[in-house]
């Protein structure tokens, strides 16, 4: 897993900037312009929004300034509010709470890197392609997307294009992504970001590579059938206790009823606040943090969407 640590920081908006259709990016800084927590490529924040949600987006300016963070925010029409409070009422001068940075998608050290991103699924690899750039990495991109105009940041890429492929499905059709990852040697590593569509593809592609070839991030947890519809128990080795958790309660909401805090954050399983160590039992991954071979580990798991698939689960609490 990636490294956390929590800044806990108020920050203020000092830029506010479109930079694609329904794409903004926000620059913050601390309001006594301190120097902000060290971050790396593929990192987030979490923001955490004066209308009770929180959200989390990468990372996209340049690490190597100590006084700012910049992230990129697309207007989801159809999520719960935290895109269009961003777009519609944040105001340069604003300040807001804000968590990490956190990086659940960490770039490893490879001779070629092939980047794959999918519309505002570029944010976390713009970083990533100046470390590569920084450190002698051969590297590709593959920038998707529906229309040029809704693919940010394709104008600060151009120095780039002779490295670039971008594809507008409305006028190009849609890419032949399995040409793409054919092309993929021993020494490349790939690291995508973008639609559950576009990701589950790219997956089934390389469900025969070794583990932490492909890196892929998503904004979204996995929601399938769950593996079971009726209670289980919950031991806490550390407290001592038992809990039964009903079909239709999360085990976080069942820990913090009974008092026992867990530090959590997005409640989506997307951003890695609550990994929890996992003693005995066999969890129900649920989130979009993992890798498949962490999951397969069975020794941890995000508590705020994850269950159990055997009748007792053992945590570290």
């Amino acid at each position: 897993m990636g490294s956390r640590s929590d800044s806990g920081n108020t920050l203020q908006v000092v830029e506010k900037t479109p930079v694609a259709t329904d794409v903004v990016t926000l620059t913050l800084a601390h309001p006594d312009r301190r120097r902000l927590a060290d971050w790396t490529p593929g990192a987030h924040l979490d923001l955490i929004l004066p209308n009770g949600l929180t959200r989390q987006y990468s990372l996209c300016g340049d690490r190597w300034d100590a006084y700012t963070y910049t992230v990129a925010v697309r207007r989801d029409r159809t999520g719960r509010g935290g895109s269009a409070f961003i777009h519609d009422e944040l105001r340069v001068g604003d300040e807001i709470q804000v968590g990490g940075p956190r990086n659940n998608f960490p770039m490893t050290p490879a001779e070629r890197y092939l980047f794959i991103a999918g519309g505002i699924g570029i944010t976390p690899i713009i970083p990533m392609i100046a470390q590569a750039d920084i450190v002698g990495a051969q590297w590709r991109l593959l920038y998707l997307g529906h229309t040029l105009d809704s693919m940010p940041f394709v104008g600060e890429l151009a120095p780039h294009r002779d490295h670039i492929t971008t594809i507008a499905s409305s006028s190009e059709g849609r890419v032949d992504l399995a040409a793409h990852m054919a092309s993929v040697d021993d020494v490349t590593k790939v690291y995508a970001c973008g639609p559950v569509s576009m990701l589950d593809e790219l997956s089934s592609h390389a469900s025969t590579w070794p583990a932490g070839k492909l890196r892929i991030e998503r904004f979204t947890s996995v929601d399938p059938a769950p593996a079971r519809t009726t209670p289980f128990e919950l031991e806490l080795a550390r407290s001592q206790r038992v809990l039964t958790i009903p079909a239709d309660v999360s085990i976080i909401d069942a820990l913090s009823s009974a008092g026992v805090g867990v530090l959590t954050s997005c409640r989506e399983g997307v951003c890695g606040t609550c990994e929890t160590t996992v003693l005995a039992g066999q969890p129900d991954h649920r989130d979009a943090v993992l890798e498949p071979h962490e999951r397969d580990a069975g020794d941890c798991m995000l508590v705020c969407v994850s269950r159990s698939r055997s009748d007792r689960l053992t945590l570290d609490i």
